[in-house]
């Protein structure tokens, strides 16, 4: 047939048949071959319900993730469903925390990619024991227990307490910049804000006219039966943009008069410690300005946005590009680098940040840190002198050049703050100590947003945006956990 020439019926068949005999001989062979091989059959149904942990082997994140989440205190979580039966149950909230914690410990920060795992991901079905909460489910679930849930931080590093990760011998601080959920395109300065808001005042007093106008035409040609209480679309959007930035510049201005008082105040404070010879160690950045009436007005370049107004225009001093972001910081024990502390703020600098996160090492903790570092952004006289500080060993360099003159054991009695703490980090060891920061907190911060791929905020707003970062450094403590307790079982 290949070869153009006329083939019989017969000769057909016969092809066909040998066809046949190969197909058979080949499929015979197979079937003696499945008898070398375990059972394996697709639509092979099970006889007895599964145990879902079998699924995974026993040193698997995902179940040390289960057992753990089954010792922490979640009364404040299921107290909220206590007497609640409307509607149809809700999923279990044991069974919801589980799915969170083990979703941001790997990476799978996103409620659609936790509803998506369920049905892909063995551990993810092996947590949710075979159910399916749509991501909706676990977006509210979230947002409904955003508070209680970043409060798990502090059990979790109780934890880890218990198990002797943390020897409190040497604690690194250290501030990155993340990114918020806004685009830094609907920043919008003072300025700017106070001219939108006339050009949409004006439009829609304009568009309100023009609805006006064509009622009283329909009323006209129909009647007056038609109602009047629906808006147009194009017409809503604008009253809600304005609104939205008639509250921003409303925010600014507030902020601006705070701000006016608390210059003021502490004029008074100086006033009074000149009196009395005592230095004033306080500094204020004026954030305001006064209008050509002499009212307090907020500065023209205060700025503001639209979609997440408590995040700040933020530079990034690796790639020197500016950002909408957030200031998330972190205190991190050498030992096991366990995050200690974690906050979120506002401020694009750390120089107001050192006393906070100690602060905060000691109230979750119990006390402080024998030794402490920080780079020179934290630095200020009032921070290092802080009397709630005295107890630890700081090394915190000013923010400027270290001096070249050369280095004398001796100090003068008169030095000044700034000259006591280079005198510390140039004497023999002291620069050692403090390059131990390098060592302790800045892989963490690399495991965190490279490794688990967390580099921007999911939820909006100063304290969802905190509980959320409390979220993220739980999930990094449980896995120190887990690693420390592997590496237990290993020796």
């Amino acid at each position: 047939m290949c070869e153009g020439k006329k083939v019989g019926y017969s000769t057909l068949l016969t092809s066909q048949h040998k066809i046949c005999n190969v197909e058979l001989h080949i499929t015979g062979e197979l079937q003696v071959m499945s008898k070398t091989f375990r059972a394996y059959d697709m639509n092979q149904q099970l006889l007895l319900p599964p145990d879902l942990r079998q699924w995974l082997r026993e040193d698997h994140l995902a179940l040390y993730v289960s057992d753990l989440v089954e010792q922490l205190d979640l009364r404040k979580i299921m107290g909220v469903y206590e007497g609640d039966l409307r509607g149809r149950p809700p999923y279990h909230p044991v069974m919801m925390v589980k799915l969170l914690i083990y979703g941001y410990s790997v990476g799978k920060m996103s409620s659609r990619k936790m509803e998506q795992a369920t049905y892909d991901d063995v551990a993810f079905r092996v947590l949710s024991c075979n159910q399916h909460p749509d991501h909706d489910s676990i977006a509210e679930f979230r947002k409904r227990h955003l508070k209680e849930l970043g409060k798990l931080f502090v059990q979790v590093l109780q934890l880890c307490q218990r198990a002797g990760l943390v020897k409190l011998g040497h604690v690194a601080i250290d501030g990155t910049k993340i990114k918020a959920n806004a685009s830094k395109r609907a920043s919008l300065t003072y300025e700017r804000l106070s001219k939108a808001e006339k050009e949409l005042e004006a439009e829609v007093i304009r568009l309100l006219g023009e609805a006006q106008q064509i009622d009283e035409e329909e009323d006209k040609l129909y009647g007056k039966g038609k109602r009047g209480d629906e808006l147009p679309e194009e017409l809503r959007n604008r009253e809600t943009r304005l609104a939205r930035i008639r509250e921003l510049k409303a925010e600014l201005e507030r902020e601006a008069e705070e701000d006016a008082e608390k210059e003021l105040a502490l004029k008074e404070e100086k006033r009074a410690a000149k009196e009395k010879g005592e230095v004033f160690k306080k500094q204020h950045k004026r954030k305001w300005a006064r209008s050509e009436t002499g009212e307090v007005v907020p500065k023209s370049n205060a700025q503001r946005n639209l979609t997440d107004s408590d995040s700040r225009i933020m530079k990034d001093t690796i790639t020197g590009s500016y950002q909408q972001g957030y200031n998330a910081q972190i205190a991190v024990d050498r030992e096991a680098q366990i995050i200690l502390a974690a906050s979120v703020v506002q401020q694009a600098n750390d120089c107001a940040q050192l006393v906070p996160m100690l602060n905060e090492v000691k109230q979750n903790v119990g006390r402080m840190p024998e030794q402490a570092t920080a780079d020179g952004g934290y630095f200020t006289v009032s921070a290092v002198t802080d009397n709630s500080l005295r107890e630890i060993d700081l090394y915190v360099p000013p923010n400027e050049p270290m001096p070249r003159d050369e280095y004398s054991d001796e100090i003068a009695e008169t030095a000044s703050v700034r000259e006591q703490m280079w005198h510390k980090l140039r004497r023999p060891g002291g620069l050692e100590i403090y390059k131990k920061r390098n060592t302790t907190v800045e892989p963490v911060f690399a495991q965190i947003k490279h490794i688990r791929q967390f580099r921007q905020f999911a939820l909006r707003g100063l304290a969802h945006v905190e509980a959320e970062w409390s979220l993220i450094c739980l999930t990094h403590n449980v896995l120190k956990l887990f690693r420390a307790r592997k590496q237990c079982e290993i020796a």
